[in-house]
């Protein structure tokens, strides 16, 4: 019965995401969304898992109209995170996200200066969420997050695709 619910629930998500893009295409030209990698000093990252799609992400969502980028990582990493900025989040790069369409593009911030504001409880959007190891990310890693992360620590040149 569980996995039945779990299934329903993931259909309903993938619809709806579905009609979200749908609607983001008639309405805009272009998408903007962001997400942060955001570092502790003991060598970690904070990602997290959706109910709605597979694998471990930076934390991220769109821009709204009316809103900057910043209020958009401020809001989304309360959101995603219970995490609130602390100082300045520098911008990595905008990327453009050919796999979720044509119209896509992801800011992405380094965030080393950040309050953790309590243990990010599992909820409609977000199934888990906590900081991992660098050298030890969960699996299920999205290629895109290992690719950010591995531009941001210098590993690897970066790219302008997502």
């Amino acid at each position: 019965m569980r996995e039945s619910t779990e299934s329903l629930r993931g259909l309903r998500h993938r619809l709806l995401r579905r009609a979200l893009h749908l609607y983001f295409r008639l309405s805009r030209g272009m998408t903007l969304g962001v997400r942060a990698a955001v570092l502790d000093d003991r060598a970690q990252v904070f990602l997290i898992r959706h109910t709605y799609t597979a694998g471990w992400h930076l934390p991220g969502g769109g821009v709204e109209t009316g809103e900057t980028v910043l209020e958009a990582l401020a809001k989304e990493l309360r959101e995603e995170g219970n995490l609130e900025l602390a100082g300045p989040a520098r911008l990595h790069g905008v990327f453009f996200n050919r796999h979720m369409s044509r119209r896509d593009h992801v800011a992405v911030f380094e965030v080393r200066h950040f309050t953790v504001l309590g243990a990010k409880q599992p909820d409609r959007e977000i199934a888990e969420a906590g900081f991992f190891p660098l050298a030890a990310l969960p699996d299920g890693t999205t290629p895109g997050t290992r690719r950010r992360l591995a531009e941001i620590l210098g590993r690897q040149a970066p790219s302008q695709d997502w």
